[in-house]
């Protein structure tokens, strides 16, 4: 946003002793304010939680009223979550126009509430738009960071030490890491590293490291295992020189395996988190991705693997499907829609 209209005012409001702080500091963002409103979820909750939310909801409300006209903001972005709920009523108070950003393909409870709120609604594709009123919704794709355009395959295959001659498989599960495919993956990773044709970066995540070089003890130093349990500013660069992913399919991956056209085999969290299978259909429909269960990565997953290693039309016809999706300017076009609603900067 600042880069497109350097002149603008922006503030950020989070949750009291939420998770917000510490990735806002970690992404070197520089707000004029930061604020927090107590919230929490009334859904899917016990009732005595339920009724604790709802104080604090009240709590929040009053707070962000208070934000609100101090900080008189021309305009608010909104990504959902119970933190939004608070300001969105602050801000139908005041008058303050409200743009939502949904970044999976179906909205959650939370924005299904904050639409009734909202002038308009950007949405990472363009299938989400029959869940808004006609004309409330514009695909903007997903916002990335910056630094994600700015590598390629060679980068990061210089970055980790990658052979050119070699298929690499990046295998994450998130930022705490997805034990169920760690484990899955864990059980064939002596297969698939005796192919000799495919190398591995396997980014454990900070919860399941310690877990996995136990489990994979007996090959963890051999020279195509590349293992971490956390990459940020890295994480381009594996995606770059990644020629098959193994993930999950929260909302990040309808933008970033897009973007670098990397074809994958999505593992949605099972039973409790519907988004993500919505969102693994969603590419697999359209031939970029291959939709696995969690209850079937002990039976299908190396073959799921080495049928795309050994298939190279196929993978190539996944990654025009990936290629076929790609919106590289998600962040700039949320930017846009964001001081339009505004009626400029100031």
């Amino acid at each position: 946003m600042s880069k497109l209209y350097p002149d603008v005012w922006l503030g950020f409001v989070g949750t009291v002793d939420g998770f917000e702080r510490p990735l806002v500091e970690r992404a070197g963002i520089t707000f004029s304010a930061y604020d927090e409103v107590q919230a929490g979820p009334v859904h899917g909750v016990n009732p005595l939680r339920a009724a604790s939310s709802l104080f604090k909801l009240l709590r929040g409300t009053w707070a962000a009223l208070g934000i609100v006209r101090r900080h008189q903001p021309d305009a608010i972005l909104s990504t959902g979550g119970w933190a939004s709920l608070p300001v969105a009523l602050a801000a139908r108070w005041r008058g303050v126009p409200m743009l939502i950003y949904l970044p999976d393909v179906e909205p959650g409870r939370t924005i299904n509430i904050l639409k009734r709120f909202a002038r308009r609604v950007a949405v990472t594709v363009d299938e989400s738009q029959k869940f808004f009123k006609a004309g409330q919704a514009v695909v903007t794709g997903y916002p990335l960071r910056a630094g994600m355009h700015a590598v390629s395959a060679e980068d990061g295959r210089a970055h980790f030490g990658l052979s050119p001659d070699k298929k690499t498989l990046l295998v994450f599960g998130g930022s705490r890491g997805a034990r169920a495919i760690n484990i899955a993956f864990g059980d064939i990773l002596p297969d698939l590293l005796a192919r000799g044709d495919v190398q591995v970066i396997h980014i454990t995540g900070t919860l399941d490291h310690e877990r996995v070089q136990a489990q994979v003890k007996a090959v963890g130093d051999h020279p195509d295992y590349h293992a971490f349990d956390y990459l940020h500013d890295d994480m381009a660069l594996a995606f770059a020189a990644a020629d098959l992913a193994v993930c999950r399919a929260g909302a990040s991956i309808l933008g970033e395996c897009p973007l670098f056209h990397l074809p994958a085999i999505l593992i949605p969290l099972a039973y409790s988190w519907h988004y993500q299978q919505v969102n693994a259909d969603y590419l697999a429909e359209r031939g970029a991705a291959i939709h696995l269960d969690e209850g079937d990565m002990s039976a299908g997953l190396l073959p799921t693997i080495e049928r795309l290693l050994d298939a190279p039309e196929h993978l190539d016809s996944l990654r025009e499907g990936m290629a076929a999706l790609a919106q590289p300017h998600g962040a700039a076009n949320v930017a846009r829609e964001l001081a339009e609603l505004a009626g400029g900067t100031r």
